[in-house]
């Protein structure tokens, strides 16, 4: 009984440290917003989106873009590319940003496949799906 203890409490612990590495591999590629979640309980839904956050990671490093997706399938870019780096922390995930004009950390509390959901220090959850892209030419 006492092996069998132990045996759950090491399985639980590992599955614990791996959660922000499991984020980590669903946070890269296309995002929409779905809704913002304010810290009163209000929420802001976004039923139709003229932009998309495309997501790149690599290690632990990323980068974040708006993309404005074309009825035929491709996406036009916005200049501006915001840099971040994963942090792990008591076993959550941080994206911590710096640009030459601030400098911000996100908390990331959902990463799914289909689902990515993420609270600034504003208390601020913002609540993504993932983007499917359109080709309106057929």
């Amino acid at each position: 009984m006492k092996h069998l203890v132990i045996l759950v409490m090491l399985i639980l612990a590992s599955c614990a440290n791996s959660e922000p590495e499991l984020m980590k591999e669903n946070i890269a590629g296309y995002w929409e917003i779905k809704s913002v979640e304010m810290p009163d309980g209000s929420i802001k839904d976004f039923d139709i989106n003229t932009s998309v956050d495309y997501i790149e990671v690599s290690a632990n490093k990323g980068s974040r873009k708006k993309l404005m997706p074309q009825a035929d399938g491709t996406f036009r870019e916005f200049p501006t590319v915001e840099s971040f780096e994963f942090l792990e922390r008591n076993d959550s995930l941080f994206m911590y940003y710096k640009t030459p004009y601030a400098d911000w950390i996100e908390t990331v509390v959902k990463a799914t496949d289909s689902l990515l959901v993420v609270q600034n220090s504003d208390k601020k959850e913002y609540v993504y799906r993932r983007f499917r892209k359109l080709n309106l030419t057929n």
